[in-house]
């Protein structure tokens, strides 16, 4: 039995902590909750569940360390605040407490993170003798286990295109997504934050870097390349509402080129609503969203992947797909040699164990 700790509940982190709920194999034993509305209660008021646990949100750091959890999983957004995430995890990882989350992106491929970011949680790791480990949908699971997937299949490879197709006009969560991408800008408003020069290099460049080494060649350059679309309409969506003349959709990519053309390029299409960006790619007929992989090579290999719920729409899908990828490998991280944990050290059938109760 693991003990777990569940550190925030918004978007990812409601679905992670209702998952850890039933698992028979994991014990609850702590919820953080930044903000005051969701402190003091119980944590299945706060992941949609019925019946109490018992357990108590609290925004004290201190005292959840305290518990000596076998884990903690950390998808509190991370991006906009690295070294306070930094501080919070080490806690965990110098207390014994193994770390496994979906936030700070950059650790997806953590061998391919800044010094500033891998130094302070190796030292973490090796003071508790703990394992760290950081995945997610995108980055991760699109651009590392569907890749090697679909390169398996083939006997030569001229090209590996990733896309994240998406609308994200029913996810909630204009203050940081709809933000950070530039939704509802203008053309003469300042650079949206992730749109900065290096940004999404730094953010999806570890993961073009990690698949050239996967390939054995060296690339001669990972660039970035962005065109956004403004609606000539009015768009309103449960993301927030566009005025004519405002961004409503942007496609960016991360190119790794060589020989002067990309040979591995991480892509997103993300609109709100279908109405934005008509010329652009969508999902096949029938979906919201695709996470895609088209090999170039001897076959061609093309993968397309699509989450959905009964009852949720497919962006909360996403979500718990998310979860999944930390939550899932928390009994092989408890297990492993201490340290940053990379995808690839992960046999995928040890994140299969548990899921069926």
């Amino acid at each position: 039995m693991r003990r777990v700790i569940q550190f925030s509940t918004g978007n990812v982190g409601r679905h992670s902590l209702r998952a850890i709920i039933g698992r028979p194999d994991f014990e609850l034993v702590g919820v953080h909750a930044a903000s005051a509305d969701k402190v003091g209660q119980d944590a299945a008021q706060l992941c949609g569940l019925d019946e109490p646990t018992g357990v108590i949100a609290t925004d004290d750091i201190d005292a959840l360390v305290a518990l000596g959890a076998d884990c903690v999983v950390y998808t509190s957004q991370g991006e906009t605040r690295p070294m306070e995430a930094i501080d919070q995890m080490s806690a965990f990882l110098r207390a014994g407490t193994n770390v496994v989350g979906t936030s700070m992106v950059w650790l997806v491929t953590p061998h391919h993170a800044d010094d500033w970011l891998r130094a302070p949680l190796v030292q973490a790791c090796e003071a508790g003798n703990s394992s760290l480990y950081i995945n997610g949908i995108d980055p991760g699971f699109s651009g590392d286990t569907l890749v090697h997937s679909a390169v398996s299949l083939t006997t030569r490879v001229s090209s590996v295109t990733v896309q994240e197709i998406f609308d994200y006009g029913n996810y909630d969560d204009a203050e940081f997504t709809g933000a950070a991408m530039g939704f509802g800008t203008t053309e003469n408003d300042d650079t949206a934050m992730m749109f900065l020069p290096g940004v999404i290099v730094s953010m999806w460049g570890g993961q073009v870097r990690s698949l050239a080494d996967n390939l054995d060649i060296k690339l001669d350059e990972v660039r970035q390349r962005i065109e956004r679309w403004f609606t000539p309409e009015r768009i309103e969506c449960t993301m927030m509402t566009v005025e004519p003349g405002q961004m409503a959709a942007v496609r960016f990519a991360t190119e790794g080129v060589l020989d002067g053309k990309p040979v591995i390029t991480l892509e997103h299409v993300t609109r709100l609503t279908t109405a934005a960006a008509p010329d652009w790619d969508f999902p096949p007929e029938g979906h919201t969203g695709v996470h895609r992989v088209v090999v170039e090579g001897d076959p061609r290999v093309e993968i397309n992947t699509h989450v959905s719920h009964p009852t949720l729409d497919s962006t909360d899908a996403g979500c718990i797909s998310t979860a999944g990828r930390a939550v899932n490998a928390i009994d092989w991280v408890c297990r492993a040699p201490r340290g940053l944990i990379a995808v690839e050290d992960i046999p995928l059938s040890a994140t299969m164990r548990g899921l069926v109760w």
